[in-house]
């Protein structure tokens, strides 16, 4: 039987069979390669997808921190700024009170003595000549009246209580992290 089979025919049937074992053979170690080398893309895959979606939650958690940074830095600051303007405002308020007081205290003053400064206490000596008082002025310059110095001394110390303002203002660092 054997014998049968070793004719052209037979050895060439045989050495097909033996090229198709070969070939299948072949494909069986490639197909668990390619199984065994997807597998290993598949589990890089899904890491790199995890580390993706951790980058992403990282980045929104410290996008959320951040914001609330901002909201502590911005309410610290608010109330800082609020007391500044409060605290200017109450000194701007008692200057200018003290101001007005003093020149009511001067505008009263303390009889003659306040609106002619050469009054003198005691009785003028009869046919002597008035004495010369006060320092001598140029001609022309003329002193503000007690209104208009009220005026330019509120000016003054609106002006006054302003730069601080600006100055306590300026001093607030809006960027430091809430405390």
């Amino acid at each position: 039987m054997i014998l049968r089979l070793l004719n052209v025919q037979g050895i060439v049937g045989v050495g097909v069979a033996l090229a198709l074992l070969a070939m299948l053979l072949v494909q069986k170690f490639e197909t668990r390669h390619w199984r065994k080398q997807s597998g290993q893309y598949e589990q890089l895959y899904r890491s790199e997808q995890g580390a993706g979606a951790l980058t992403i939650a990282n980045y929104r958690a410290a996008a959320e921190a951040a914001r609330a940074a901002d909201r502590a830095a911005g309410e610290r600051t608010r109330v800082e700024q609020l007391a500044i303007n409060e605290r200017t405002s109450n000194d701007f308020q008692a200057r200018l009170a003290a101001a007005r007081r003093d020149a009511q205290r001067l505008r009263d003053g303390a009889g003659p003595a306040a609106t002619d400064p050469c009054a003198r206490g005691t009785a003028s000596v009869p046919g002597l000549p008035a004495p010369a008082c006060g320092a001598d002025q140029p001609a022309g310059q003329d002193r503000l009246s007690p209104g208009d110095s009220l005026i330019a001394t509120e000016q003054a110390i609106q002006l006054d209580e302003l730069i601080h303002w600006i100055e306590r203002q300026h001093a607030v660092d809006v960027n430091a992290p809430g405390r």
